[in-house]
């Protein structure tokens, strides 16, 4: 045996124990076109150890369509590892194109000996170095094609590499200089080997090294894949359940961890649908659901011996295509009830001081309670005025509600009613010779007297200084302030007009008369009943919200039937 075709063998046994190496590395996340070149290397050398050992041309022929894999295939998966390598996404109908024509190109080897469309006429056999090669080659339009392909392989290949050096940061660049030497290496083997001789082919070294450094950069890489570690560690520390399914919610597979938290999985047979199976299609099938309903939810919660387990819920792609969906189980037991505490000690807290703030609402209301009965003391009515104003908003705002074409809010009824009391606070100001005057005021009484509704503002706005409700602070301080003007702009302080006056002080206005009316003053007998409906019908749209007429027609029945009850 010659050293030509010792070389041949040893390349050969060289290829296959790549091979084997592997077979040994290998992870379901290599790249498909590293496995074919792993495969396809060795076939390529053989081809070369047939045609150094052929004793015939013919025998030789058929050796040497095996090496011509080598320039059609493998370097064509060279290149879309490379592509992949540095994320240079090519669209499929593009990867289709370049297969087919690559394959289309390996095809007419095969025609080698048979026709001059890749070879003219027959080559002949010849022997050196202690082995046989082929010699006499005439070279036909197809093998010009050939080489062009090739070339354009290694300028795509180079280029990609050389833009992904300069503008990809995501790629190593210890990755990329491995990609250049091995490029190197199989230009200086497919191009330099044949300038120097066509007696002995160099190539099986060159892709042995290629392959050698590719192996180096698969190994590499699995090192820079954050997504492909952060899952091998999840699967391997073995706290973190998988389960798959297709479309159709067959089960399609699941780790041990998954099967021991979910015992039903130990009988699902693979393939299978979960119909029938109890437990598995009353939550995992609502855990579909729900994910097809919303994809922002794609968190679930499931309880089983004591333990809480919180589930993920993914597509499960291949090629970006949507097959069927994964779910990710993991034991949340410990941050749950840390949650839990959690929300019971914010549960307490808001009781503590939901307790508290009532306590000071309380304490508030007793003093405004406690103010407005000092101011009614000093007044000249026959007291009780406070509560029964405060009553009759409440009649008022409960038929207004009833359609509520004013749209106000629940809240805002119940601070109108609490603010009820505080609408005469500014009398507190008022001297007591003209509060307590029996008879009838002079323009210079009458015009201090009017001054409480603006000191009436001044304190209550004093009083809820500091509160955190603001609203019932405003409506409060307008109640006060606005509670005599009218419709007209004849009112006071502010002559205010029409919706120039809230709508609190209009309704305020509308039970502040009708009680002055309907109760006994020491300067006045109470008037009855019809007396006072006709003073407030008058007053529509003059003194009183015209808009509030239908209302106030309404509660009249209520507002009759209260103040039969009550002393006034």
């Amino acid at each position: 045996m010659g050293g030509a075709l010792i070389f041949y063998y040893l390349m050969f046994a060289i290829s296959l124990l790549m091979v084997v190496i592997y077979a040994y590395i290998f992870h379901k996340h290599f790249d498909a076109n590293l496995t074919i070149m792993t495969i396809l290397i060795p076939v390529i050398n053989l081809g070369f150890v047939l045609m150094g050992s052929a004793n015939t041309i013919g025998e030789a022929l058929i050796a040497l369509r095996l090496t011509y894999i080598g320039g059609c295939c493998v370097l064509l998966s060279s290149m879309f590892l490379i592509f992949n390598i540095c994320g240079v996404k090519l669209p499929s109908w593009v990867r289709v194109i370049i297969v087919a024509f690559s394959a289309g190109v390996y095809a007419t080897t095969l025609s080698i000996g048979h026709s001059d469309i890749f070879y003219q006429g027959m080559p002949d056999l010849a022997y050196a170095y202690g082995a046989a090669y082929i010699t006499n080659k005439h070279y036909g339009f197809m093998h010009t094609i050939f080489y062009i392909m090739v070339g354009a392989f290694y300028l795509a290949t180079v280029g990609v590499v050389i833009y992904s050096f300069f503008k990809k940061k995501q790629v190593p660049k210890s990755v990329l200089v491995l990609i250049v030497i091995s490029i190197s290496i199989s230009v200086i083997g497919f191009f330099g080997g044949r300038l120097i001789t066509h007696e002995f082919e160099s190539l099986p070294a060159t892709y042995n090294l290629g392959m050698i450094i590719y192996l180096i950069i698969a190994s590499r890489l699995r090192l820079y894949d954050a997504s492909d570690s952060v899952t091998d560690s999840l699967v391997e520390k073995g706290d973190t359940g998988f389960i798959s399914f297709d479309n159709k919610i067959r089960y399609l597979g699941s780790n041990e961890t998954a099967r021991k938290m979910i015992p039903e999985l130990q009988t699902l047979r693979i393939d299978h649908h979960i119909k029938d199976n109890g437990w598995l299609e009353n939550n995992l099938l609502s855990w579909v659901k729900e994910y097809e309903k919303d994809n922002n939810n794609e968190q679930f919660y499931f309880e089983r011996n004591d333990k809480i387990y919180l589930v993920k819920a993914n597509r499960l792609l291949i090629s970006g295509i949507k097959r069927g969906y994964q779910f990710l189980i993991s034991d949340d037991t410990a941050n749950q009830q840390y949650i839990n505490l959690i929300k019971k000690y914010n549960t307490q807290l808001e009781d503590e001081v939901a307790q508290k703030t009532e306590h000071i609402i309380q304490m508030q209301e007793k003093l405004v309670m406690g103010m407005a009965t000092m101011v009614e003391s000093r007044d000249n009515s026959t007291g009780g005025h406070i509560k029964r104003t405060s009553d009759c908003i409440r009649i008022l705002v409960d038929e207004i509600k009833k359609d509520n074409k004013f749209n106000l809010s629940d809240e805002f009824c119940n601070d109108l009613i609490k603010a009820a009391p505080m609408h005469d606070l500014g009398k507190i100001a008022v001297d007591d010779a003209i509060l307590r005057k029996p008879g009838k005021f002079t323009p210079e009484e009458f015009e201090i007297m009017k001054t409480h509704a603006e000191q009436g503002a001044r304190i209550v706005a004093k009083i809820l200084e500091g509160t955190d409700d603001k609203e019932f602070m405003r409506i409060a301080v307008n109640v006060a302030h606005y509670h005599h003007e009218r419709m007209d702009g004849s009112g006071y302080p502010h002559h205010l007009l029409g919706d120039e006056i809230p709508i609190e002080a209009r309704i305020m206005a509308i039970a502040d008369v009708y009680d002055a009316l309907v109760s006994k003053r020491v300067y006045k007998d109470k008037m009855s009943f019809e007396q006072a409906n006709q003073i407030i019908m008058e007053g529509m749209g003059k003194h009183f919200d015209k808009n509030l007429e239908i209302y106030y027609v309404r509660a009249r029945p209520k507002l009759e039937e209260y103040y039969s009850q009550v002393d006034c």
